[in-house]
């Protein structure tokens, strides 16, 4: 007789009560989150490690997830923020020069829940035709699950509309940041002498954007999600930059909103990812709504509508700036060309800027890192004048 299918060993449940079974890996236990898709074909551990992932369990489409290992280097922030992650195959054991441990181990360490061997084509259009749901996910070496109460867990999860998730994901104070991109060979190089002064704003900022802006000439202050005005101005920066992060950005903008009108009134260059891109957005007097699954991967085309060009990006968010609330003054610099949806504004005249899309992110791999120079150089045209 041919051996029988090992017994499963996690469970996700949908709010809908839809079931998936499968094998566990990393930590044991439960979780509820918002359940979301990524197309990308490498970055694991840098998704998992994303704050702007707070709150949500991520499915990949791409079946090879665990074969590279992870390796310190590619950790986004100290700790995994993601809640747990979906997988096709059972993580294998990895193969690459760079990895120092396996995905298992590591996701057991940081007590993150996986589960492998789901059907993740059908879940994927599950949620791109339903929308991101919310999900109970439960792993248990035992095999032995309360589905009821699973199903009645994602139900009465309230979901991230209205929910603030930055105070939970940003710096408990603030600290100077002068490393640099990696390069071959030397790795992760510092900054070297006084760099344009630059307040950084932590909403869930990711390590590598803080490096694109030091390898840009930046001398970097991170600054907690909650600093005010007067905060970031006693610094006295040359430019501010509102950093990538995870919940509802209207929730975040109750006192976001303030600080960042304030710094616009000093006239000082401006430059947002992501969250911080919609922070601008509120700030400048537009408004956000939520999508019905999201931007998640690194192969979404955006065009540049000043330029023409086309960049292959890194998106991760499941809110979007409402282009048609743009107020005068306020340009749509770049759009989605898988939707339409906004994915970059500047003010007129001004070098004030933002993108809804990770140009530190590398999908193109360069494609975007134009933007950082830009940000730089009207730090160095206001020291000049």
């Amino acid at each position: 007789m041919p051996n029988a299918a090992p017994r499963p060993t996690a469970c996700l449940a949908l709010a809908d009560g839809t079931l998936f079974f499968g094998q566990g890996f990393g930590a044991a236990g439960e979780t509820v989150a918002e359940l979301v898709f990524n197309t990308a074909m490498t970055g694991y551990q840098e998704i998992m490690t994303d704050p702007s992932y707070a709150g949500q369990v991520v499915t990949f489409t791409f079946p090879h997830i665990g074969n590279v290992g992870v390796t310190p280097e590619d950790d986004e922030t100290v700790e995994p923020v993601a809640a747990g992650m979906v997988v096709k195959w059972d993580p294998t054991e990895p193969s690459n020069w760079r990895s120092v441990g396996n995905l298992h181990d590591w996701m057991t360490r940081k007590g993150r829940i996986g589960i492998g061997g789901i059907d993740t084509r059908r879940l994927t259009r599950a949620i791109r035709q339903q929308g991101a749901p919310h999900v109970a996910l439960a792993h248990d070496p035992d095999g032995n699950f309360d589905i009821e109460a699973l199903v009645a867990r994602a139900r009465s999860w309230k979901g991230l509309v209205g929910l603030d998730l930055a105070k939970d994901v940003t710096c408990a104070q603030s600290y100077k940041w002068d490393e640099m991109r990696w390069a071959w060979p030397e790795g992760y190089k510092r900054l070297e002498g006084p760099g344009l002064r630059v307040v950084a704003i932590d909403y869930g900022a990711k390590r590598n954007i803080l490096r694109c802006l030091a390898s840009a000439g930046c001398e970097v202050t991170v600054l907690p999600a909650t600093a005010t005005a007067e905060d970031v101005l006693a610094l006295n920066p040359e430019g501010v930059f509102l950093s990538n992060g995870p919940g509802d950005p209207a929730a975040t903008g109750e006192y976001a909103v303030p600080m960042i009108q304030g710094v616009l009134a000093k006239d000082l260059p401006v430059f947002g990812i992501c969250l911080g891109h919609q922070m601008l957005a509120l700030a400048l007097g537009a408004r956000t709504v939520k999508m019905n699954h999201g931007h998640h991967g690194a192969n979404h085309p955006v065009k540049d509508l000043t330029t023409g060009k086309v960049e292959i990006t890194s998106m991760n968010h499941g809110f979007t700036v409402d282009s048609q609330t743009l107020p005068a003054g306020v340009s749509e610099t770049h759009v989605s060309l898988f939707d339409g949806s906004n994915c970059g504004i500047a003010v007129d005249g001004k070098p004030v800027f933002s993108v809804q899309y990770h140009p530190e992110a590398s999908p193109g791999p360069q494609d975007s890192y134009y933007l950082f120079d830009r940000f730089a150089a009207a730090l160095r045209a206001r020291r000049a004048a």
